[in-house]
């Protein structure tokens, strides 16, 4: 039976090196933004709303619930890894915590990352020239209900106005600075068995398309811990 943690927070935050860390136990698998949140999401709209009529009508509303639960084990149907930590930052908008507790588990256990949002915007703004962006290279980061900081932001808010024991908070300087005292906080956190962790040989074996997001070098790992800038 495989359990199930979950990984939300800020943007520019360490999430894909805590990952690529965390993976190099057998036990764990992660990897990079995972789709469940959204495909749970919109496969229990659908099944409120645009296929209402027909569960109802075929007498299958009752499984409405059973096949939105569905989805992650469908997802990671390939994983044989104990434990799944799933990565997305929208985990901690509290409808989407609503969605854990009642699909999932009814006592999760959510990771947040965060940073001090000057610094993630201008992590961000760096990034941006990297890729060659020209013009205000802030544009849109800031806006309210925007991808990827606001709405991420507006997750970690609620989360720490819950003072629910549901998550842990990882800031980023502690993340690169006292990695090993974090990683021993995460595995208490989620109950998982102790496992020396290979701090000098960091690698990311799952990658990710940021020529997606237009911005190229996003999710980079590097083997050795460091600030990112």
């Amino acid at each position: 039976m495989q359990t199930y943690c979950f990984m939300s927070g800020l943007p520019r935050t360490g999430s894909t090196l805590l990952s690529a860390i965390l993976h190099q136990n057998p036990d764990i698998h992660t990897e990079g933004n995972s789709a469940v949140c959204q495909i749970m999401w919109d496969l229990q709209e659908s099944c409120r709303n645009a296929a209402f009529e027909q569960l109802s009508a075929t007498g299958r509303s009752d499984t409405a619930d059973a096949l939105v639960a569905s989805v992650p084990s469908v997802y990671y149907r390939n994983v044989n890894a104990s434990h799944i930590v799933d990565k997305c930052r929208s985990w901690t908008l509290p409808e989407n915590m609503d969605m854990i507790r009642r699909h999932i588990s009814p006592d999760p256990r959510v990771v947040v990352l965060t940073r001090p949002i000057d610094e993630v915007v201008a992590s961000f703004v760096r990034l941006r020239q990297r890729n060659g962006w020209t013009g205000d290279l802030e544009a849109g980061l800031l806006d309210e209900g925007s991808e990827p900081i606001m709405r991420s932001l507006a997750g970690v808010e609620s989360a720490k106005e819950s003072g629910s024991g549901e998550f842990l908070f990882i800031e980023y300087a502690d993340l690169v600075d006292s990695t090993r005292d974090v990683l021993d906080a995460i595995y208490r956190f989620c109950g998982w068995d102790p496992f020396l962790h290979d701090l000098d040989n960091v690698k990311d074996p799952h990658f990710e398309n940021d020529h997606v997001y237009g911005l190229a070098g996003m999710h980079d790992v590097r083997p050795t811990i460091s600030r990112s800038t």
